[in-house]
């Protein structure tokens, strides 16, 4: 009954994290050479594409039109350059300095191979390949339904005395919705993925009964 009831929705969530990896380390190839660019060049470049890539970021969540744009793979030549220009902007935020060429030459290279839809994912990777240069982890919990803070706390607490944590010099902890995972939790710890869901158990018990059979 459990192997009949569960296996579309299982299937659904299965074929959507592996398209998320997927998608994750086409955008982390990205997310590594600008990396490695700012990086060639100074700290204080890695702190200032850092700074754009940030503020690209907020205002893709602040702007519908802007998000829109990077979400479009069909816009003409035309229509990248200016959405670009747009997008340049919001990366500086006013300031008079101009956009660092390593922001600049990346988004080209992205709006060029048809990638700009994978432009969030692109900057949450550069975020923790600076991260980890700096010694600091993110954990990012995601869980079917929000946690509550003292279980955080009590997560942060033991993710604190692992070997991992023990050896940053700081730790992050953040709780990321999927309804997908059904229910458990799914660690994400710097680069390594820590699968603990309801989903993926299921998937696993599915998979054995189908042998079995």
């Amino acid at each position: 009954m459990l192997a009949t009831s569960s296996r579309p929705l299982v299937a659904a969530a299965a074929r959507t994290q592996v398209g998320r990896r997927n998608a994750h380390s086409i955008a982390l190839k990205y997310s590594q050479a600008a990396y490695k660019a700012a990086l060639a060049k100074s700290p204080a470049t890695l702190t200032k594409v850092q700074s754009e890539l940030s503020a690209i970021a907020a205002s893709l969540k602040e702007s519908p039109a802007l998000s829109a744009f990077v979400a479009n793979p069909l816009l003409s030549l035309k229509d990248r350059s200016s959405g670009l220009e747009v997008l340049f902007n919001a990366s500086t935020k006013g300031a008079k300095e101009p956009v660092s060429d390593v922001t600049k030459n990346l988004f080209s290279v992205l709006s060029e191979n048809g990638r700009l839809v994978e432009t969030p994912d692109v900057i949450e990777g550069f975020n923790e390949l600076v991260a980890k240069y700096k010694g600091e982890l993110d954990v990012v919990v995601t869980s079917a339904s929000p946690l509550a803070k003292d279980v955080l706390s009590k997560l942060e607490a033991a993710l604190k005395q692992s070997e991992a944590g023990k050896q940053a010099k700081s730790l992050k902890v953040s709780n990321k919705v999927n309804p997908s995972v059904l229910g458990g939790i799914v660690l994400d710890v710097g680069d390594k993925t820590i699968d603990l869901s309801v989903a993926s158990r299921v998937t696993k018990l599915n998979s054995l009964l189908q042998q079995s059979v």
